[in-house]
């Protein structure tokens, strides 16, 4: 079995959380490589075959340039905080249309304490979202099957950091699953913890969540006209 991350991968995380600038990074640029980046392109590598097996419609693309792995460096021109790095790696296994419609992915996250896979929507667009929520009011029996699963619930937490507070306007308040129309972002997540991240059982992990978050994914590829 296979071992992609080590205690290394956390140290350099911690260590870059601690000496975000860009002189310690450059000192701690082979860590990074070895303990790290090239560790995730490998677990993206070992994962296609999984996800294939779940949709033939998702990649898991190790390119360094334009595929699954997130750049370590943060766009920070928009931000208050100027730090030059990100102190996690993610992943994001994408949907084959994703440049030419909204669409959901799987993602993968490596942090100290923090690791997690989860799929869904994340910030999309007013016209996905109101997209998505006719979608679940007319078609609210697949919606409970795809969302409402207990075996969905009852690994994955549904995430609620940005709800509206009341009824999206012009949705029935008494629809059975108002508070899912109140989301703003539709993502089932879990957290991962540091001994799976670092243990031979990760992408036999990951590739079981994969296939228990396969349906609802499947379902908001229906909602966008995404094939799954």
């Amino acid at each position: 079995m296979t071992t992609y991350f080590s205690d290394k991968s956390f140290r350099f995380l911690r260590g870059l959380a601690r000496n975000n600038d860009k002189t310690w990074f450059a000192a701690h640029k082979a860590d990074y490589e070895a303990h790290v980046r090239q560790p995730f392109l490998q677990l993206i590598t070992d994962l296609q075959p999984d996800l294939a097996a779940v949709s033939t419609q998702f990649r898991a693309d190790p390119r360094t340039q334009g595929g699954s792995l997130f750049r370590i460096y943060r766009d920070a021109r928009f931000s208050n905080d100027k730090s030059p790095y990100k102190q996690w790696q993610g992943a994001r296994l994408f949907h084959v249309r994703r440049r030419e419609l909204p669409a959901p992915s799987f993602y993968v996250h490596l942090q100290p304490g923090e690791s997690f896979v989860g799929a869904g929507l994340w910030h999309p667009e007013p016209p996905t979202q109101r997209k998505l929520r006719q979608f679940i009011v007319d078609n609210p029996g697949s919606w409970k099957r795809a969302a409402h699963d207990p075996r969905l619930r009852k690994r994955f937490e549904f995430e609620t950091s940005e709800m509206l507070v009341r009824p999206p306007h012009g949705f029935p308040a008494d629809f059975e699953y108002i508070d899912d129309l109140k989301h703003k972002n539709w993502v089932f997540w879990r957290t991962l913890d540091d001994a799976t991240m670092t243990g031979p059982q990760l992408r036999q992990t990951i590739a079981a969540d994969l296939v228990t978050l396969g349906p609802f994914v499947d379902y908001l590829c229906a909602a966008l006209d995404l094939e799954f």
